[in-house]
């Protein structure tokens, strides 16, 4: 897995982490988790309380290039400024297949919270969806009009003075001289190395490459097809390649497409950052080798793979994977837990909206401004040093910073109800097992840690029963129903040696203990 860092560093709060303390922490968890950085973005001197921030926003904007999965911080608190952003720009990062992994609580504080965050998810995503929806209805418009609705203009194309689609002389020789050489028997590496020794770019402005030449090979707006979403035109937009050449080309494609790319047929190990050792508490990572006839897939002890300094010995992928989400599902998806589940969101919701903070930057306010009438003051009377300038100066800039957190704070935040949170709950029952995104998302929203023994795991959820106490239940081998589905087997992992009585239950959440028997 590929990785980027942020780290954000306020000067106003001497007690944070330094940058490089954050960076070298991050650093760590990924070594620890098999994951590779490839970047590190960092905010000095920036309040997490703006959205001002020029590393974090490019961060976002580099999620949709596809170069990484994850987003690791210090701290959860380092990504956004409050649960409803995190939620957002969560939902950005998701949209690109990105998620946020956190160095130093590999579980987040609140259970309760992980299930409301993903609510203000989902409420942002259908809010982001009803704005689209109307912009999409005025473009739809501009499409049924052969018009451009945005997004980068083809190379060989310009925007008419009705915005409409017109050749550009200067470019559109290059489009069919690309589509000639191909057809004449030119590679694509050789046509890419002609066109940028000679200095000429893509219409995005930048130097050609693989990718860039073959959505030019196969766009067919070069013969005049204009294409939105589900409107087609024939002839809707000047051609600039004959038909002929173009259909010549699309065949040669054909012909040169390597076998079916394997399907990048990256394993996702959906209990990453929340599978845990029994015997040692440490991390468990996924890890792949191969057999005479497949490959298997399985979780690793981090300590017993880098030291073999624990006995643990590995645990199959689906197996743990299918026994946590059958568990999850059997456990949690019930009238009554849901109920549960809805009434600590709410109460955790209203916790998290008094308005305590908001009093705090207000009296702050109050004293800042009168110490700035103060210096003032003394000013005024002839007291005028430099020291007393500086500190003029620091009061001013602390005065703009808490005048703009006051008005942050102001801001009503969206609401959830209970009956809300009921219905979201419920949409889970609807899921389809087999689904990798729904089993991912009953891992992300639901569970908050496993611990794996060799005769039992501890699986702890992202809520709290009123007596808070685990509670235990037995699968003996593969006759138990759990597995039926899934085919996996007690075989699957270490047999049952003796029992560990360290029980490694995080706090603020309910857990279930499986203890595993032999089958006889």
């Amino acid at each position: 897995m590929n990785a980027v860092i942020y780290a954000r560093f306020s000067s106003h709060n001497q007690r944070e982490e330094s940058i490089e303390g954050q960076v070298r922490e991050c650093r760590a968890f990924a070594e620890r988790n098999n994951i590779r950085i490839i970047k590190v973005y960092a905010d000095r001197a920036v309040s997490g309380k703006t959205d001002n921030r020029p590393e974090f926003q490019r961060m976002i904007a580099d999620s949709a290039k596809g170069q990484f999965e994850a987003v690791i911080v210090y701290q959860l608190d380092r990504f956004a400024r409050n649960r409803y952003d995190s939620a957002i720009y969560k939902a950005k990062l998701k949209k690109n297949g990105v998620k946020v992994l956190s160095a130093k609580e590999h579980i987040t504080n609140e259970p309760a919270g992980i299930i409301l965050e993903s609510i203000l998810e989902g409420m942002a995503e259908y809010y982001s969806a009803e704005l689209s929806q109307k912009i999409k209805r005025g473009m739809r418009e501009n499409a049924l009009k052969c018009k451009v609705t945005g997004g980068n203009i083809a190379l060989g194309y310009k925007i008419g003075p009705n915005k409409e689609f017109e050749i550009d002389p200067l470019t559109a020789p290059i489009v069919r001289e690309i589509f000639s050489m191909y057809a004449a028997g030119m590679t694509v590496t050789q046509i890419i190395n002609n066109l940028n020794a000679r200095g000429l770019k893509t219409s995005r402005g930048v130097p050609f490459n693989k990718n860039s030449l073959h959505r030019l090979l196969k766009n067919e707006k070069y013969i005049g097809v204009y294409k939105w979403n589900d409107v087609v035109i024939e002839g809707g937009v000047p051609a600039i390649v004959d038909k002929e050449l173009f259909y010549e080309v699309q065949e040669i494609l054909k012909k040169n497409k390597a076998a079916p790319a394997r399907a990048r047929s990256q394993v996702e190990y959906l209990l990453t950052t929340k599978i845990f050792c029994g015997m040692c508490g440490s991390n468990m990572v996924g890890e792949s080798g191969t057999g005479r006839s497949r490959t298997y897939y399985y979780y690793k002890c981090v300590k017993q793979k880098r030291e073999k300094a624990c006995s643990k010995k590995p645990v199959s992928k689906d197996w743990i994977e299918d026994l946590v989400i059958n568990e999850t599902i059997r456990r949690v998806l019930v009238d009554e837990v849901i109920e549960m589940i809805a009434d600590r969101v709410v109460e955790l919701q209203e916790r998290e909206n008094d308005n305590s903070a908001l009093k705090a930057l207000e009296e702050r306010l109050k004293e800042v401004k009168k110490s700035i009438a103060n210096i003032i003051h003394a000013i005024e009377q002839g007291a005028f040093y430099e020291s007393t300038q500086k500190r003029l100066q620091e009061l001013e800039e602390e005065r703009q910073d808490l005048e703009v957190r006051i008005a942050q704070e102001s801001i009503v935040k969206p609401k959830v109800t209970k009956e809300q949170v009921i219905f979201w709950l419920n949409e889970f029952k609807k899921g389809d097992i087999n689904d990798p995104e729904f089993r991912k998302r009953i891992i992300e929203v639901f569970v908050r840690a496993v611990y794996v023994y060799d005769d039992k795991i501890i699986v702890t959820y992202n809520y709290l029963e009123d007596d808070g106490q685990p509670k235990a239940s037995t699968v003996e081998g593969d006759e138990s129903g759990i597995f039926n589905d899934h085919g996996s087997a007690l075989t699957s992992v270490t047999p049952p040696t003796k029992s560990y009585p360290n029980l490694f239950v995080l706090p603020d959440c309910f857990g279930i203990i499986i203890e595993i028997a032999d089958k006889e």
